[in-house]
């Protein structure tokens, strides 16, 4: 795997990078989903395969900070539903990954997302919200709570895009906002470091990714206390309708690039 170091890298593309590991740590405290500019940002600056290994440890450290600020509002029955089914997607993604070539991912990943945030929007119309997470205690909660973990656990093995498909289950079972970002906190940190092995296996991750990393890294912190600020002074409505814009515009990016 030919990644990228950062003697590789010309200022502006460093620039770059920097901005979108700031992004990541926003994203992480503030509009989850959001992050998926971040991944268009390294996929361009870096070889498409390659910069899914790089980004990984960027998140890591983004959700880690992200558990530190919102660890109590975590709602775990939620995450214990959702993680054998994110399993089961982590691994057909990995499947998925020692055959598929970067336009085939892209183009499924794209189109997943923006058919998921088409459902969203629809049945939020029709429905509305739910004030509490109790929506995932019935038998149609657990079978969405599966669908959406799989294809979660997909997403995020194949391209790191899993933070849209997560954020719309969530805002699907009513989650308002601080329960949505502790959830989401511990559910990205305990996926994404699961993932490591298999991206170590497949060559994502070396010693060279993880020099650009250790250069990177240091960016997530001011973009987490920047998203830590930018939380307070957003409505829950707003909110939705970010984590909704972003995970449109993250699936448009993967579809056009």
């Amino acid at each position: 795997m030919n990644t990228m170091t950062l003697w590789h890298i010309s200022g502006w593309e460093f620039a770059a990078l920097a901005f979108a590991a700031l992004l990541v740590g926003f994203s992480k405290t503030a509009v989850s989903g959001a992050n998926t500019v971040s991944l268009a940002v390294f996929a361009a600056v870096l070889p498409a395969r390659a910069s899914t290994g790089v980004l990984l440890p960027i998140l890591i450290a983004g959700d880690v900070l992200a558990v530190l600020t919102y660890r109590r509002h975590a709602h775990w029955p939620t995450l214990w539903r959702l993680f054998p089914a994110v399993a089961a997607g982590v691994v057909v993604g990995t499947l998925f990954l020692v055959w598929a070539d970067d336009a085939v991912v892209r183009t499924s990943i794209g189109a997943i997302l923006l058919l998921m945030a088409g459902v969203t929007m629809w049945r939020r119309r029709r429905a509305g919200s739910e004030d509490e997470p109790d929506a995932v205690t019935s038998r149609a909660g657990r079978i969405k709570a599966r669908s959406y973990g799989v294809l979660g656990g997909f997403t995020t093995m194949v391209a790191n895009a899993g933070g849209p498909v997560m954020s719309l289950y969530l805002l699907s079972a009513g989650f308002r906002k601080l329960g949505f970002l502790g959830t989401s906190a511990f559910f990205f940190l305990i996926v994404n470091v699961s993932k490591v092995p298999f991206s170590a296996g497949l060559g994502l991750i070396d010693g060279r990714s993880l020099l650009l990393d250790a250069a990177l890294v240091i960016f997530v912190v001011p973009g987490a206390f920047l998203g830590k600020w930018a939380v307070n002074r957003i409505n829950q409505r707003l909110f939705e309708q970010l984590v909704i814009a972003a995970t449109v515009v993250g699936g448009v990016q993967l579809l056009l690039r």
